[in-house]
Formats: structure tokens, sequence, C-alpha cells
């Protein structure tokens, strides 16, 4: 899963430069270009966020201000950090679904990504730009490619984000993790990697 993600990280950068790069070439060298390029490439940076968010808490690169709670004693800190990674992982759930929500009295103006995919599964609309290839249109039934292929990445990303979530919540109760955050701001990232671009 782990070797996966980073795959899959890569590849997304690597297909947006490319598209940025053919782009770039097409438009200034041969006054074309490739039509739905710059929506591709927001929709390849929207994967990149949502999937790497799951990525971030794995390896432990989200940025957070743990000055105050550092001060507290060790039960109180480890107790601020189950509480935070706690409700980043209901931050997920709720963002999963939210229909049950409304069992707590909350009104909901939808139940999440889930639903939201689900929605543009059932209606079947296109992508303003993005085109399929023409030796699809005819097996997808339209020219455009359907949105729910670029909004698979909502219920998947925040899918990933809570499974990781979870992990690193069950982590810092067994003491095997500090914080769902990186450490002291960061600091320990930068004095690690201080000679990274040297090499």
């Amino acid at each position: 899963m782990a070797s996966f993600e980073e795959i899959f990280i890569a590849v997304i950068l690597a297909l947006m430069t490319l598209v940025a790069f053919v782009q770039v070439v097409l438009r200034y060298g041969f006054n074309t270009g490739i039509t739905g390029a710059l929506e591709l490439n927001r929709i390849l940076f929207a994967w990149l966020i949502l999937f790497g968010m799951s990525y971030g808490v794995r390896v432990g690169t989200h940025l957070g201000i743990d000055t105050l709670i550092r001060t507290f004693p060790r039960p109180v800190f480890r107790a601020f950090a189950v509480f935070g990674a706690a409700a980043a992982l209901l931050w997920a759930v709720i963002l999963i679904s939210g229909d049950w929500l409304t069992h707590l009295g909350a009104t909901t103006r939808g139940g999440g990504a889930v639903d939201y995919w689900w929605r543009f599964f059932r209606v079947g609309t296109g992508l303003d730009d993005l085109m399929y290839p023409s030796f699809m249109r005819e097996w997808a039934g339209q020219d455009r490619v359907h949105r729910w292929v670029a909004y698979l990445i909502l219920p998947i990303g925040l899918g990933l984000f809570a499974m990781r979530t979870l992990q690193a919540l069950v982590e810092i109760v067994q003491g095997k993790r500090d914080l769902i955050i990186a450490s002291h701001e960061a600091e320990d990232l930068v004095a690690e990697n201080k000679d990274a671009l040297r090499d």
C-alpha cells in the first residue's frame, strides 16, 4: 500500500508535468493545443491533493502547531494528541458521508462525498472540455468524460485519509507515534533535510 501511494503520486506529478509541457510546446510552437488540457491538469491537481492527504498522514508531513501542548505533562500531551487524531478521523468520516448526523439532530444538505459522487454517477453529465478518445466514445455513450470519473477521488481520497488517520490514532494510543502532525512545527524535518539539496 505504501509503495502504491508513492508510485501513484509520482505518476500524477509526471502526468501533470507532461500535459503542461506538451500544451506549451503545441501552443507556442505550433499555434494549436490539446482541448481540455487545463481541465485535465486541474483534475490531476485535485487528485494529487486528495490522494496526498493520506500519504501526508502516513509519513507525518502535515504541519501543525504543537508548541503549547508540548509544554504540558506527558499524559496531558498524549490526551491532546489522541484528541487531534480523533478529530481528524471524525472530519474525514463526516466528509465521506454525513447522513448519520441527522440522527444527532443536525441538518445536512447532502450526504458528503459519497452522495455527491453518486449524484453525478446517476445523472451522467460530462466535464466541460475534457473529451474521451474517439475509440472510447461509443462505449462511454457520450463525447465528454463523465464528471463522476473525475470526482471518484473524493470518496477514495477521504476514505484513504480516514484509514491512515485511524492507523495514526492507534499508533498514538500505543505510544509508537507522538502526533498526527509533523512535530515541532516541522523543525525536526528541516533539521533532518538541511543538507538534502547539497546531495
